[in-house]
């Protein structure tokens, strides 16, 4: 039964998908409203097919339906009831329906938000583009990644189960559908900037709701990368958290443009520059979303987080080929209106900090992903194995992340067009002073290496400019009256929150890499062992049977206190047993203890591996700071009054006029390069020339 309504409902989806792109052709061809209109309920039909499949999916992996050929590979009556629902995107094909149905539901909210525009040929342009992208996913499950598969010949009793990877941890429940919510969420503003080319229509109107879905996505996937981190760090045993894996990478490089395009498209809505180059940002964050796609599902690269070989690679790779050439086709065709009408004045300006942080961006990615598929092509062309190690990637992407923290701390006070002396040396003298005097501190406690103490006077400069503009829109909303709540809304004061969050994983990120200490201990039962002042004590061996596995585990005290117990699992289906730390977490610092051998004999003694590293718990906080800053920069801040200057009347700030959401055009870029405008206002919106309306025009 789960066969036949899985299989139906991916028909119910194809169909619909491919039926709602010809009737918007054919609507789009005649200038017919009502076809433009009608074809949105296709939308929801691909909704519809997309969840019925996935309930499909479910019922079958929770009732043990081992007919099914994905059950019988995956599934198993021992997996625990988290673990049989994650199951669904555990393997190839259950992870292309999730993608699936993540896609259908992100049309059907771009169908319900533009609903009253239905008949907008830019709306009708952006749904087609949508629905092309859901035609070639459902394809893929209609064809060759089909989850529905029934078995051939004999129905097995019982099945291996998942991974025995992700069946050990409840973040496998949250780290893949965030990051698909990343991944995914990206085709909204890739659909929207390849309507705006198909229409010509390229004024700044549609990059509203282009970056309003981006930050979302962009948002969606922050929090996937950081919980892979976080899963990485619990599950895998290894004691870190980023190892710059292929697969890791695949989810690295679309975060990295879209940041880029978060940022240049603030100089597109206040100055209408840099349109080909945002566009090319929203093409190319789409496609490194098909090309992590591609990386993770065809089995080319080896790596903990990939699937295993299957047959979708060349589809998946021909679609990559088809998005780059339309798109690229469609720039090419609008060359000529794509020209932007003004120029950066002054580098020492808001516009020439974000291209340098644009630059340094495109720098970052193209390291990255230049030593993701290097091994590829040397491969294809010579027939070589090589591996680009973490040395290449640590020692090309540092000096681009300190020059992007500086860039971080001097971007949020410059103003447009250009900056006095002046004005840099009343904004930043303070936050340069206070990083000095942090380094200076570091130093004195004994502190060493040049690039962590640089990475903690920068993060210090960046994050101290972060509250110096959080702390002036806190002063502009009392002077205003409002709630200070509001001070932290919109745009540009999230936008310091998420700052905030960088500046903590970027300090965690140089203190957990460069420092910390790690050993293994051979202990008998009741012996001790000190690592960076703490005492281990090893209590003995206990096995433990649970419902997927038996577990043996160290029993370890730390300074006589709690008892953590490191194990090695071994699965029914599994050839080695799989090891799990245990951690004990701290502010400052966390003991991370291994289970690298166990002795037949309990009384034996049993090597335990011990790291203790800096700050990691950091990470994570880091990773909610962002999170909290995307929710609050993409709350809608609404419209207020008209604010004063807030400081100095010789002070210029840009972000906060601007986003005070109702300063004229005139008034947010007339007077002097060095005076007049308003800084920090709570919860800013963009305003001024170019201001783009509330739907894409």
């Amino acid at each position: 039964m789960s066969a036949v309504a899985g299989a139906g409902a991916v028909a119910l989806a194809l169909a619909s998908s491919v039926l709602g792109m010809v009737t918007l052709a054919i609507g789009l061809r005649r200038n017919d409203a009502r076809l433009l209109r009608g074809a949105q309920r296709y939308v929801w039909m691909v909704l519809a097919g997309a969840v019925l499949a996935t309930l499909a999916m479910q019922y079958a992996l929770l009732t043990h339906d081992f007919s099914l050929q994905y059950v019988a590979d995956n599934g198993s009556r021992a997996t625990p009831l988290l673990y049989q629902v994650t199951t669904m995107w555990s393997a190839l094909e259950g992870s292309i329906l999730l993608w699936g149905l993540v896609l259908a539901g992100y049309l059907a909210v771009m169908a319900h938000r533009f609903r009253d525009r239905a008949a907008d040929p830019m709306v009708a342009w952006a749904t087609l583009f949508g629905l092309a992208v859901a035609v070639f996913f459902f394809a893929l499950m209609a064809g060759p990644a089909n989850p529905f598969q029934v078995v051939a010949g004999e129905v097995p009793l019982d099945g291996p189960g998942p991974n025995p990877l992700l069946q050990n941890h409840p973040l496998v429940a949250f780290h893949p559908p965030m990051l698909y919510l990343g991944y995914v969420g990206f085709t909204v503003p890739f659909a929207l900037a390849l309507a705006a080319l198909a229409t010509g229509r390229m004024g700044e109107g549609w990059l509203v709701e282009a970056r309003r879905w981006t930050l979302f996505a962009w948002g969606f996937l922050t929090a996937g990368i950081i919980l892979g981190a976080w899963w990485s760090y619990e599950v895998l045993g290894w004691g870190g958290y980023w190892a710059w894996d292929p697969v890791e990478n695949a989810s690295l490089l679309p975060w990295l443009t879209a940041t880029a395009y978060l940022h240049s498209v603030m100089v597109q809505e206040r100055r209408g520059m840099l349109r080909v180059w945002n566009l090319s940002l929203l093409v190319a964050t789409f496609s490194l979303t098909i090309l992590g796609t591609f990386l993770t599902r065809s089995g080319v690269l080896e790596s903990v987080h990939a699937f295993t070989e299957s047959p979708i690679g060349p589809w998946i790779l021909a679609f990559f080929g088809v998005v780059v050439a339309v798109s690229i086709g469609l720039i090419g065709w609008r060359g000529d209106r794509l020209r932007s009408p003004g120029a950066i004045d002054s580098p020492i300006s808001r516009e020439g900090a974000f291209l340098a942080n644009n630059l340094g961006f495109a720098a970052f990615t193209f390291v990255v992903l230049l030593g993701t598929v290097f091994p590829l092509l040397a491969e294809a062309v010579n027939g070589e194995l090589l591996s680009v190690g973490s040395p290449y990637f640590n020692r090309m992407t540092a000096p681009i992340g300190l020059t992007l923290l500086f860039l971080m701390a001097v971007a949020p006070v410059l103003p447009w067009r250009k900056a006095s002396g002046e004005v840099l040396h009343h904004r930043l003298v303070a936050p340069a002073w206070t990083a000095t005097a942090v380094v200076v501190v570091c130093v004195a406690a004994g502190v060493r290496g040049l690039g962590p103490l640089a990475a903690f006077g920068l993060g210090t400069f960046a994050g101290t400019t972060a509250v110096r503009q959080l702390g002036l829109a806190v002063r502009a909303a009392r002077r205003q009256g409002t709630r200070l709540g509001r001070a932290f809304i919109g745009r540009t004061n999230g936008g310091m929150i998420v700052h905030l969050g960088v500046v903590v994983i970027g300090i965690a990120f140089a203190a957990s890499s460069s420092y910390g200490e790690s050993r293994q201990f051979r202990l008998a039962p009741g012996q001790s062992a000190t690592l960076s002042g703490y005492t281990l004590t090893y209590l003995g061996l206990q096995t433990v049977e649970r419902a997927n596995h038996t577990s043996t585990q160290a029993r370890v005290q730390i300074d006589g206190g709690k008892v953590y117990a490191p194990s090695l699992n071994q699965y029914p289906f599994a050839t080695q047993a799989i090891g799990t730390p245990s951690v004990r977490n701290g502010l400052r610092e966390d003991v991370y203890l291994t289970l690298v051998a166990a002795p037949d004999d309990p009384a034996s003694p049993a090597v335990i591996g011990v790291r203790v590293q800096p700050l990691v718990v950091w990470l994570w906080i880091g990773g909610g700071i962002m999170a909290l800053g995307t929710l609050l920069a993409a709350w809608p801040a609404g419209r207020r009054r008209r604010l004063e200057v807030a400081e100095g009347p010789t002070e210029v700030d840009p972000e906060p006029a601007l986003a005070a959401g109702t300063v004229e055009p005139a008034t947010a870029t007339a007077g002097p390069a060095a005076g007049g405008e308003p800084e920090a206002q709570p919860g800013a919106e963009p305003a001024g020339p170019g201001r783009p309306a509330a739907v894409p025009r």
